[in-house]
């Protein structure tokens, strides 16, 4: 079980989670002093360098774990078809820098993005599921202005990915028969009721994300909502899934208490 928060710069922080004075550049290695794992949102807005997982690595515990958003022009401007360069882009940019301390890589869907089971199907087919795998997709990339050329000597390991959909049209049980059959994780997402909450475990570990509820990305988790879900997580956990849960209530502070708060329930 790793418990984290969606991404960790935050002006809401500042003052609150972390100390007055604190510098930004000190803000990781005070998260990661308090909690396992946090989400990197940042490769989901554009291609990062590898000098910046470089940098992340360097500022965390051994035993930290990194989960990493898939870049947004694969499934947001792509929508999932004809993706194969941008993945390449996407594994060339430094994501196999973070070495053993990069978890799931998530691919959140745009609210828009209908069902569609050969589409799903064609792109989890697509992804690779070791490092190795991933180095050689980056390596194909011919034409990489914006990109570097894949790392050399990746050590090999397993490479895990999830899903997070946002149309109700994914509340289809062809969608849990697509990410099944190729090994991916449907993503838990509580979201206030905006976006489907799916609780179907689909790969061989479950990941959570917990938007705030009923206010999304603003409000927090009440005792009895943090003993919930600390109670889905155990039974996850006992069930012989690796659970990640991030918290995305983000622009109010909360994430990193109620972080806090359920790890310390789970006896983190």
């Amino acid at each position: 079980m790793r418990i984290g928060t969606s991404g960790w710069t935050y002006p809401e922080w500042r003052g609150v989670f972390y100390p007055p004075g604190l510098a930004q550049r000190r803000e990781l290695e005070h998260l990661a002093d308090r909690l396992e794992t946090v989400e990197l949102n940042a490769s989901f807005y554009a291609l990062q360098r590898p000098g910046n997982y470089l940098s992340w690595v360097r500022r965390t515990p051994p035993g930290f774990c990194f989960s990493v958003k898939g870049w947004r022009t694969v499934t947001h401007e792509h929508r999932l078809v004809g993706v194969q360069d941008a993945l390449a882009a996407f594994f060339a940019s430094g994501v196999l820098d973070l070495g053993d301390k990069l978890g799931p890589v998530l691919w959140q869907l745009p609210p828009g993005l209908r069902f569609d089971a050969e589409v799903l199907a064609r792109f989890c087919a697509l992804l690779p599921r070791t490092t190795t795998a991933a180095a050689e997709l980056a390596a194909s990339r011919e034409d990489a202005p914006d990109a570097t050329t894949a790392p050399a000597g990746v050590e090999e390991r397993p490479l895990r990915h999830a899903v997070e959909v946002r149309h109700r049209s994914h509340e289809n049980p062809g969608l849990a028969d697509v990410l099944r059959a190729h090994g991916v994780a449907l993503v838990t997402a509580d979201t206030g009721g905006r976006w489907p909450l799916l609780q179907e475990q689909t790969a061989d570990f479950s990941y959570v994300r917990l938007h705030g509820s009923p206010e999304l990305y603003v409000s927090g988790y009440d005792d009895a909502a943090l003993d919930d879900w600390a109670q889905r997580v155990r039974a996850w956990s006992a069930g012989g899934w690796d659970v990640f849960v991030y918290f995305d209530n983000t622009m109010a502070g909360r994430a990193p208490f109620d972080a806090l708060a359920l790890a310390q329930r789970l006896g983190r």
